[in-house]
């Protein structure tokens, strides 16, 4: 989508399925975007509309079988992660690119002490000795905010709170300074106080390693406060990308309409209802035909029924996938 030499990493029409026996799962069907360095992306969308699957498939962390990698490309630094081994990826993997996953509680290994895990993950990608290990693993909890650091390294997770653990997750997910750092619901299972403090942190690390993070949630607030780009999905497809600000204030697919519309706005004097989104996504394995959100589209038209709506840049910068994105555009059709 942008031709820029700012790029650190480019998907294109990623397609990642799951053979089962009830079918095949189109998990990720056509996934295309890119990342700017220092950047910040946010990927939203509803349970099961691909996020995960999106950054899973991006680390080669898909179980095969039943997954598959159908198509697509990953340019990850001018180099295609796609066509690796996964003895070659694993030098990619917790190095170059990073991943928060998205429960603290379980992420952790249980019988290890959270020292062991992050400086783990320091030697398996630098020569350094244990020692050296060690000292870096101090610094990381410092680094992310864990007092008493000497102490804490010996801890099990089971001795750590849920804000703790994603503290020691996200520990470990910056130890060898990667290019990219994937949060995938890095707020999931935390009070709302615990999942500010989580995200400041991400967004403060990012400005301090000049990292770029790819945001996945399906909290548009907080999508709003952190990403600059965003990606929309639903059903395991792209359906709207561009700038935040035109994402909320110039949104061109309804499901994007959809979203914006769940959302409380606190700071409005008149509290007005909440407009959630009729239905229920559709099961990956029996995808209605046409536009996969036609069921629960009250824009929908006939032409909508009989085939997907392609990706345009109706504007620069904005790519939608509707074939009514024009009217929104114009200001045609009403938006809500």
């Amino acid at each position: 989508m942008n031709n820029n030499s700012d790029i650190i990493l480019e998907v294109k029409n990623l397609k990642t399925y799951f053979h089962t026996d009830a079918g095949i799962v189109k998990a990720v069907d056509g996934v295309t975007f890119d990342l700017k360095k220092g950047e910040t992306l946010g990927i939203v969308g509803e349970t099961g509309s691909g996020k995960s699957i999106t950054a899973l498939t991006i680390l080669g962390l898909i179980p095969v079988p039943p997954g598959k990698i159908e198509s697509g490309e990953i340019i990850f630094d001018g180099q295609d992660l796609l066509k690796y081994k996964i003895n070659t990826l694993k030098h990619f993997r917790g190095n170059r690119i990073s991943m928060i996953f998205q429960d603290p509680m379980t992420s952790l290994n249980p019988v290890f002490s959270i020292g062991n895990q992050i400086i783990e993950s320091i030697t398996a990608h630098q020569k350094v000795s244990k020692k050296q290990a060690y000292n870096m693993a101090l610094d990381l909890l410092d680094m992310v905010g864990i007092s008493d650091r000497k102490r804490r390294i010996k801890s099990y997770p089971y001795e750590f709170s849920g804000g703790m653990r994603q503290r020691a997750m996200i520990a470990m997910a910056i130890a060898n300074s990667p290019s990219i750092l994937i949060a995938d619901e890095p707020t999931t299972a935390l009070d709302v106080t615990i999942q500010a403090q989580i995200l400041e942190l991400i967004d403060t690390l990012k400005k301090k390693t000049n990292s770029s993070v790819i945001l996945i949630t399906h909290d548009l607030g907080v999508i709003a406060k952190y990403a600059a780009r965003v990606m929309v999905m639903y059903a395991g497809k792209p359906v709207e990308f561009s700038t935040i600000d035109n994402i909320f204030y110039n949104p061109l697919h309804p499901y994007t309409l959809g979203l914006i519309g769940s959302v409380s706005k606190l700071n409005e004097e008149k509290k007005e209802r909440l407009h959630p989104i009729k239905g229920t996504p559709p099961s990956l394995i029996d995808l209605p035909k046409g536009c996969t959100f036609t069921p629960r589209c009250k824009f929908a038209i006939k032409q909508c029924t009989l085939s997907f709506p392609p990706t345009i840049e109706e504007e620069e910068g904005h790519f939608a996938a509707c074939y009514r994105s024009k009217e929104f555009l114009n200001g045609s059709l009403k938006r809500q």
